[in-house]
Formats: C-alpha cells, structure tokens, sequence
C-alpha cells in the first residue's frame, strides 16, 4: 500500500473518531426537561394529573439513567440520541401534564363549589326538620346529638369554603363531600323519626 493511501485512510479514520468523540451529553434537553417537570409541578400535577406527573417524571428518571450509561463508555462509542430522544418527549408530555393540571383543577374547583352549595341547603332542611321532630325524653337525647353533627358539618362546610378561596381545590371538595353526605344522613334520620311519629299518632287515634 502507498504512503499516501495509507495517509488518507489514517485522515479518514482520525476524522471519524474526532465526530464521534464530540458526541455530548444533551444537557440542554436535560435542563429543558427538568424545568418543564418543575413547571408542572408548580402546577400541582403531581396532586391533580398524578398518574400523567409520574409517567413524565420516569420517563426523564430513564433519560437521565440512559445519559449516564452512554457516559461510561469509551468516548468514541458514546451515543446520546436515545436519550436526547426520551428527553424531547418528556418535555413535551411535562408541558402536556402542566394544562392537564390546570383543566383539572377547575373541574374540581366546579365541583366542591356544588357540593358547597348543597351541603349548605340540606343543612337548613336539616334544621327546619328538627321543629318537626319528636321532643319526647329520647327525642331531645337525639336532637342534641343532631345538633352536635350539624355544627360538625357546618364547620367543614366553613373549612371546604376557606380551603376553595386559598386555591386547595382538592380539599375543598373533600371537606364538602364528607359534610354534605353527613348532612343527607342527618336528614334520614330526622325524616325517619318524624314519620314514625306521625304513625304512631294515627295509631293512637
């Protein structure tokens, strides 16, 4: 083989080694996905879209995990396409769990705000019910403790209302179901009683 064949293969493999050692870490798509998951965060993804947040969130742990296998090869074997890859579509799903969060958000904001509203008419049902209600010995035992579970609910109705206005979407409607399903029961109860008092009075007649 001629020197200058053996030289021009020698440039030929020098120039292909040198492109594949630039290979680099995608740290730009590393820092793009990081902060797209904070982002979603900040938007509470993690509490409203959880099952979209931690899809994301694995998918950049395996990007990261991708990155630092190419890492520890040799220079010349690295390859970070994969992982740039992974990277890119984290992103984009993150920002995807970011609007995901704030349509969910509002649809449980509508919905503690209706179960407010319910909880707060059932419980003037309640307390009109108990004018109605026996007021015999057991039946004043009875409307004490009524009036103890009303006031319980009263006050989680108040604390699903401060829980609505500070942005605690989840709670609020927490706080509203447990008082308005609680109220309902109050309501049986008195209804209950109040038939079978008037039964007995038809009987007596």
């Amino acid at each position: 083989m001629k020197a200058k064949q053996v030289v021009a293969i020698l440039a030929i493999v020098l120039a292909m080694s040198m492109m594949i050692g630039c290979a680099k870490a995608p740290q730009q798509d590393v820092d793009a996905a990081k902060a797209a998951l904070d982002a979603a965060k900040a938007a509470e993804a993690d509490r409203y879209v959880p099952a979209q947040y931690n899809a994301v969130k694995d998918s950049i742990d395996a990007a990261l995990a991708e990155v630092e296998r190419q890492n520890s090869k040799f220079a010349l074997f690295r390859s970070y396409g994969k992982a740039q890859k992974k990277l890119q579509e984290a992103l984009t799903a993150a920002n995807a769990a970011k609007d995901a969060a704030a349509t969910e958000k509002e649809k449980v904001r509508a919905e503690a705000q209706d179960l407010i509203t319910k909880a707060q008419a059932a419980v003037e049902e309640s307390k009109k019910l108990m004018k109605k209600a026996p007021r015999g010995k057991e039946g004043r035992a009875a409307l004490e403790a009524i009036q103890s579970d009303l006031t319980m609910v009263e006050t989680s109705i108040t604390e699903a209302n401060t829980a609505l206005t500070n942005g605690d979407m989840l709670t609020a409607r927490d706080k509203a179901k447990a008082a308005f399903e609680k109220v309902n029961a109050i309501n049986q109860e008195l209804q209950d009683a109040i038939a079978k008092k008037a039964g007995l009075s038809k009987r007596a007649k």
